[in-house]
């Protein structure tokens, strides 16, 4: 790029970060804070620290520089999972979260990244103050002192409040306020388990004084504006701990349905204590009622059962606490087993041996629980023959036995185990057990066969493909027939439905849409209580899930220039059967190349020599194996990348006329060599809130180089309207992508120096030293006592604004100059301009000192050869605070104004300037802060110099 051009058109920027080769610049951050902070201040150096009250809003600005414009993360690192952020990230400037919670404090990062260079991360620490209300608890002792001649009854008043800063507590008596030592009955102290300010009040050996309203006061010292909070607690000589009863029996049993209503009334206790409720359940039923003492529990379920307690407090020694246990009347279905003469081993029982059918059910209350025994559907007594026994001691409660002595052909038939609970209210429980025979060998029968587990032929392993309806199957034989079990046999997994264990009662397990992550082996088993004594069968089935390949990338995009070669890559990841793949390339679908996976190769590619119009479009690379196929998609365009709109330079808005404004398009274009030559950019514009597009082309001439910063003035723009704009890139291919921004109309320029940029304010290289960017906060003022300001215009010790440090090696009359970046007014015509148009510069300026030497502002105007002009100037100490400079300036071509800071006669000279303010038209009522002598110099332009005089005049009549 030509050094001259280069030059002439960067002047117009003065933007740190921009040079000859090219605008991209990588990311800068600072976090700064616009919501209901109380305090930001530096810690080592590093991190910020930003207090804020609970409940308030918290507004976290993310301010950034770079060039692209940086993509912007905020995330939170916390103590433990549950604190972390609910989204996890906030992708935008400002981090807002509206009333703030104590558990919501933490260390937040802004993270900004542009591909240049390394992601920029600033971090703050958010602190969230609060006071809670304080809470006061008494413990007395009493014990016999001096031979029971009396006792002596000792109080102790302890005070605590959940805080954040650590609170200060304060003890009164009535008005009087209490200290260590102010009374020789009462003691002061903090607890040896604590940490922290005094909270104990012990007063010993009670005296009739003692009994009196006691205070405490917590306090954070008004942090945050937080007030002082305290709690009364009048101590009489009927103080006494809570004492309960309840009016309910222990257990109360109940059946499903029922209403139970629980009484707990008060039998003592000073002040009067207050009834809770709570349950072991964690949390009392949702349609429970509590009113006064009494705990109402509708139409209460099993669920609801459970030790339900009254709590009484009145903040005087332990809380007392009563119990009671509902227990919910409830018969849950049972099972039953078998057992064989157990001196044979082989399958059948001989006649004239003994069988024991046990039957199990569990009950609440178990002691209810009641069981009887019919055969063929009619009652069966216990007798020799035929024993019933309610319990076994060797089998866990709620058992019976039915024991069959010399087991004979009359016994075949159906028994059922009948379980009932005592006093009715519950639906019985019954379980039938059938005795039968097909067959009968001499001298034995086959009543009961064990069961027995098989894997049909051809059903493991068992192949299937993804997505289809499998089922696995094992054979099973037995009387009576078992319920199978079926689990994961290889590996800790559930089955398909999330559990561990999937019951069925035909030996075969369905699976619905079958994938991948189920291929492995299936155990199938007999359930433990399957009729018989003996130990479970099983089987193993296996499952191989067949599934198409898996290929990356599923999607992507290649922007190629003509003639330039394009290769594709299809890669497989994973496929099964894996050993035999086909690929076949399609250009829409037109083949153009097919064939067969080497065993060596997981991918296959295919390439475009030579890229031509023809070769534009979406290419497919199908993968195939026996279960399907994978799908790679490239599409090949020579679509341009969208441009990239500069937002780190200020674009001030030029006039054309009174009633329109102007501004300065600038862009750059992301990766201009990707595609063919860009020939010309199409440019949309519309009001914001219509409809219609205004469009026109832009021509480029030439190659555009990467980082090449390119303009366009936009004229005709109505104030105070905003616009959308649309500027999408033109090759041989057609339209590229476009990129939108929003022109909105200000007509002001503002700068607090926040930002470390400085809203591309330059420092005068050829002046003596520099202006200093500094908040009051972090400013040393030692060594210039009675000098500078205290905070900035805002009174904020944490912001920040512009001083000059006239400590040594400052001499006096020495100057520094701090120059404005460039404003645009109305392009020069030739006739010239016959009405220059009016803006109000302003400032807030602090000149506090003996020492304060001279503030100028003078307007520079580009292209005029004369000096600059000298717009306003003030001498001397004008007192410790901040004073606003307003004056109407009338440029007639791009215009500076430069802030000169001159050193007085000693150290005690900082002069100070904040928000500065630029605005359109004519000051309002401008501070008569310009001398005459400063207005007599300042008259290079005669319109300007009668304006300003006359203003002057007519204010000091």
């Amino acid at each position: 790029m030509d050094l001259t051009i280069c030059v002439l058109g960067l002047l117009a920027l003065i933007v740190d970060g921009i040079r000859c080769q090219g605008v991209y610049a990588p990311p800068t951050v600072r976090i700064i804070h616009s919501g209901h902070a109380c305090n930001v201040e530096e810690e080592r150096h590093t991190e910020r620290v930003y207090t804020i009250r609970e409940g308030e809003t918290l507004e976290l600005t993310c301010l950034v520089t770079g060039h692209p414009r940086p993509q912007i993360r905020w995330t939170k690192t916390a103590g433990s999972v549950s604190d972390r952020f609910q989204d996890s990230s906030v992708f935008n400037e400002t981090l807002h979260i509206a009333k703030i919670q104590r558990t919501q404090g933490g260390r937040y990062y802004c993270k900004a990244e542009n591909g240049l260079g390394s992601p920029a991360i600033k971090s703050i620490r958010v602190d969230v103050y609060y006071l809670d209300d304080p809470v006061v608890t008494v413990h007395q002792s009493i014990g016999e002192a001096k031979e029971q001649f009396y006792y002596e009854r000792t109080v102790f008043l302890r005070c605590v409040a959940n805080s954040n800063p650590p609170v200060r507590y304060s003890w009164h008596r009535g008005r009087e306020v209490l200290t260590q030592g102010s009374d020789k009955g009462v003691e002061i102290y903090e607890p040896f388990f604590t940490q922290g300010e005094t909270k104990i009040l012990k007063l010993k050996n009670l005296r009739p004084q003692d009994y009196a309203n006691y205070s405490c006061i917590a306090s954070v010292r008004n942090v945050c504006g937080i007030p002082d909070r305290s709690v009364i607690f009048r101590l009489t000589n009927k103080t006494a701990s809570p004492s309960i009863k309840l009016l309910v029996e222990d257990p109360i049993v109940v059946n499903p349905g029922q209403t139970v209503s629980l009484v707990c009334i008060t039998t003592g206790g000073e002040p009067p204590p207050i009834l809770t409720w709570v349950s072991s359940n964690d949390s009392l039923p949702q349609r429970s009622v509590v009113k006064g003492g009494t705990l109402t529990l509708p139409a209460i379920t099993s669920d609801e059962a459970g030790v339900y307690s009254c709590v009484a407090s009145n903040n005087v020694g332990n809380p007392a606490k009563k119990s009671t246990t509902i227990v919910v009347r409830a018969l849950k279905k049972g099972r039953f087993w078998i057992t064989p003469d157990p001196y044979h081993n082989d399958d059948h029982i001989q006649i004239g041996r003994e069988v024991k059918i046990s039957c199990q059910v569990e009950a609440t209350p178990p002691e209810e629980l009641t069981f009887s025994w019919l055969k063929n559907g009619r009652a069966l007594r216990s007798s020799e023959r035929m024993v019933i026994t309610q319990t076994d001691p060797d089998i866990s409660p709620g058992t019976t036995n039915l024991d069959i002595i010399d087991l004979k052909f009359t016994d075949f038939g159906t028994y059922t185990c009948v379980a009932a609970l005592k006093g009715g209210g519950i639906p019985e429980i019954s379980i039938d057990v059938n005795i039968s025979s097909t067959t009968v060998p001499p001298l034995f029968f086959s009543f009961l066969v064990p069961p027995n587990l098989t894997v049909p032929r051809g059903k493991s392993p068992l192949v299937a493909r993804e997505g289809d309806t499998v089922e696995l199957e094992c054979l099973v034989s037995g009387k009576p027939k078992p319920i199978i079990l079926w689990s994961r046999a290889d590996k800790e997994a559930p089955m398909p439905d999330g559990s561990m264990q999937m019951e069925s009662y035909d030996g075969v397990l369905r699976i619905v849409n079958v994938s991948r992550e189920m291929t492995g082996s299936y155990r199938c088993q007999t359930s433990q209580y399957n009729g018989f004594n003996v130990k479970p069968r099983e089987a193993i089935v296996e499952l191989i899930v067949q599934y198409p390949p898996t290929v990356e990338p599923v999607f992507m995009e290649m922007r190629q220039g003509l003639g330039r070669p394009v290769v594709m890559t299809c890669r497989v990841l994973r496929a099964h059967p894996s050993r035999v793949l086909r690929f076949e390339w399609l250009l829409s679908n037109r083949l153009l190349h097919a064939g067969a996976f080497d065993a060596q190769r997981d991918e296959t590619e295919y390439t475009i020599r030579s890229l031509n119009r023809d070769g534009w479009g979406e290419y497919t690379c199908n993968v195939i194996n026996e279960a399907g196929a994978g799908k790679c998609t490239f599409q090949v365009t020579g679509k341009a990348y969208p441009p990239e709109f500069y937002y780190d330079t200020y674009n001030p808005l030029w006039q054309n006329r009174p009633r329109v404004y102007g501004f300065k398009l600038q862009w750059t274009q992301m990766n201009p060599n990707a595609v063919d030559r860009i020939v010309a950019y199409r440019l949309g514009i519309r009001q914001m809130g219509l409809q219609r597009w205004w469009e026109q082309e832009i021509p480029v001439d030439g190659t555009i180089n990467k980082g090449e910063l390119m303009t366009h003035n936009l004229t005709e723009l109505i104030k105070p309207e905003s616009y959308e704009v649309r500027l999408t890139p033109i090759t041989r291919f057609g339209e590229g992508d476009s990129a939108i921004r929003i022109v909105t109309y200000s007509g002001e320029f503002h700068c607090s120096f926040e930002e470390e940029p400085i809203c591309m304010f330059t420092q005068d290289k050829n002046d003596d030293f520099d202006w200093t960017r500094h908040s009051a906060a972090t400013r040393d003022t030692k060594y210039t006592p009675n000098t500078g300001p205290s905070g900035d215009h805002s009174g904020s010790k944490q912001g920040f604004y512009m001083y000059i440090e006239t400590s040594r090696p400052r001499k006096e009359g020495d100057q520094a100059r701090l120059i404005s970046p460039f404003f645009n007014v109305a392009p020069k015509n030739p006739y010239g301009i016959t009405n220059p148009p009016a803006y109000c510069f302003g400032f807030f300026y602090h000149m506090y000192g003996k020492h304060i030497g001279t503030l100028n502002a003078f307007l520079k105007q580009k292209g005029q050869t004369a000096s600059e002009g000298l717009v306003w100037s003030l001498s001397g100490n004008q007192g410790d605070r901040w004073k606003q400079a307003k004056v109407s300036i009338h440029p007639t071509s791009s215009f500076q104004v430069v802030l000169q800071g001159i050193r007085g006669p000693g150290i005690e000279g900082d002069i100070a300037i904040d928000d500065i303010t630029l605005e359109e038209g004519e000051c309002r009522d401008p501070p008569p802060n310009l001398s005459a002598k400063a207005l007599s110099t300042s008259c290079h332009i005669w319109l300007l110099c009668v304006t300003l005089v006359l203003t002057l005049l007519e204010g000091q009549r």
